[in-house]
Order: structure tokens, then sequence, then C-alpha cells
């Protein structure tokens, strides 16, 4: 067995699960307005590495939390991963056609359909976030919307993806600062919301959230490093979206500004100091090595 094997078993393992819950959470089509609920359970139930529920339900495993309950948070975080996704692929941003082996939501639907899929998945994650599961308190109910709408705001997720923007008209003065504030904002910011959720549903002190938190914020370096160098050595069919999009519109990314190796190297070394954060943690990690692992060597 390979050593990411583990974390990919654990994935095949708890995916059906992660899809129950997504499919329990959002109303079907015919609940009126019929369109948008088929718009958002499209975009929401159309395939996808289900990352984000992963993290969330690893951490919890660590933590001791009921894979329920972290279930139904790692499902309200995959429906404000899944709004960015389709906001994301918009024609005023990266208009792109093509999101998880298929067509996009503007594509397949129109372009305000998509946007208020968009806006709704996001609602839905926050207020599924506020109500369940009723089991935990209604405390850390509370702490965890906050932290979330405080990671996904204009400091974090949103703020990340205006700097990348704005750097792909012209690029900053100091790139490097830039480029990693971005990519720890746009893609960093969501993935530590997975691990300090499952923190805030165990009750964890504030050593086992501070190692959470920094784990995340190498994760999330670690999975944009790789996602920018498959961008370059990807295709289309493998990713599942538009690949070679980041250079054609000249993008800030690690290869574009480093070089491919010097990136590859970047790579190597977030996946090492990861690694070191998880010996610090309940269990060694459990299952966070391997993970780590497959995000440092991962296709698509």
């Amino acid at each position: 067995m390979t050593s990411s094997e583990p974390f990919l078993l654990f994935l095949d393992e708890i995916r059906p699960s992660v899809e129950a819950t997504l499919d329990r959470l959002v109303p079907t089509s015919d609940v009126v307005p019929g369109r948008l609920h088929e718009a958002m359970r499209y975009s929401l139930l159309g395939g996808g590495k289900r990352i984000r529920p992963a993290l969330t339900v690893l951490a919890g495993d660590v933590l001791g939390v009921d894979r329920a309950h972290s279930l139904v948070g790692g499902g309200a975080l995959e429906m404000i991963h899944t709004y960015s996704l389709i906001h994301d692929d918009l024609p005023a941003l990266d208009n792109d056609d093509l999101r998880r082996g298929r067509e996009t939501s503007h594509r397949h639907f129109d372009e305000a359909t998509a946007i208020l899929a968009g806006d709704a998945l996001l609602t839905l994650g926050l207020t599924t976030l506020a109500g369940q599961p009723p089991e935990i308190s209604s405390e850390a109910r509370r702490r965890a919307v906050e932290m979330v709408g405080g990671r996904i705001g204009t400091l974090g997720m949103i703020g990340g993806q205006v700097e990348d923007l704005e750097a792909e008209k012209q690029w900053p003065a100091d790139p490097e600062a830039t480029l990693e504030r971005i990519h720890r904002r746009k893609t960093g910011e969501l993935i530590v919301a997975c691990l300090h959720l499952a923190g805030l549903y165990a009750g964890a002190d504030d050593d086992t959230l501070s190692e959470l938190l920094g784990l995340g914020e190498r994760l999330g370096l670690l999975f944009q490093i790789g996602d920018d160098i498959l961008d370059v050595e990807g295709t289309s069919g493998t990713l599942g979206k538009t690949a070679g999009k980041d250079a054609a519109a000249d993008k800030l990314t690690y290869p574009g500004l480093f070089g491919l190796e010097h990136a590859k190297r970047l790579l190597e070394r977030t996946r090492d100091e990861a690694l070191a954060v998880c010996d610090a943690l309940p269990e060694r990690g459990g299952l966070f090595p391997s993970l780590i692992r497959y995000l440092s060597t991962r296709q698509h």
C-alpha cells in the first residue's frame, strides 16, 4: 500500500455518506423555486473530490467528534466551496466552461441562475452551520458561523479572489508576498475552516486548536501549489476543468513566478512542514500524513 492509499480508501469509505448528507440538506427540484434548487444540486452533487468534508471528518476523528456531526459541518462547508466555484467560473471572473468534468453552471443553465444558485448555497451553508447538528451546543454553532464568515469574507477567501483578479491584470511590485497571501486566502482559509470547525465541535483546548490551524494553513498552501503545477502539467480530461488557463491569462502562480521546478521544490517543503505538524496532534494526526502525501502527489 502506498503512503497515500490509506487516505484514498478513507475517502472512498465516507464519500457515500458525504453525498447522502448533501442530498438531504438541499431541497429537491420539486420544491419551489424548482429551477434554482435544480441548479444548486447540479453544481453541488455533480462530482468533486470532497476534500473539505473529508478534512472535517478526519479532524473530527482525531478529536473524537461523532462522524454524523462532522459530516453535517463538512457538508455545509462543501456548499460554501461550491458557491465559490460557481461564481469563480462566471464570465466576469474566470469565464470557464468546464467544472468537475461537466458544463459550468452558467453554461448549463444561464448566468442569472448560476449567480443565484451560488448565493443560495452560501446562505444555506451558513444557516446549516447555525442550526445543525442540534447535538452540538448553540455556543459552538454560533462560534462556527462567526469563524466561517470571517474566513470567507473580505479578509479571507473573497479578498483573496479580488487580489487574484487584480494580479491577473498587472503583477504587483512584490509578487512573491502577494502570491502567498492570495493562496492563503483564496484557497487556504476555507481549508483551515474545516479543521477549525472540528476543533469547535470537539471543544478542543487552545494548544490543540493552534496546531490544527497551523496544519490547515499548510494544507491550504500545499493544495494550491499543487493546483498551480497541475494547471501546467495536467489536461482538461484529468482535471475536470480547463487546463492551461493560468498561463494563458498570465495569472500570478508559483510556476509562473518561480518556474515549474522551483514550484515543485516548494511543494515538497510545504509537505514536510505539514508532516512535522502532525506529530503534535492526538494520534499523531491519524490519517493526515496520508492525506498530505496524497496532496503532494495528486494528478487531478
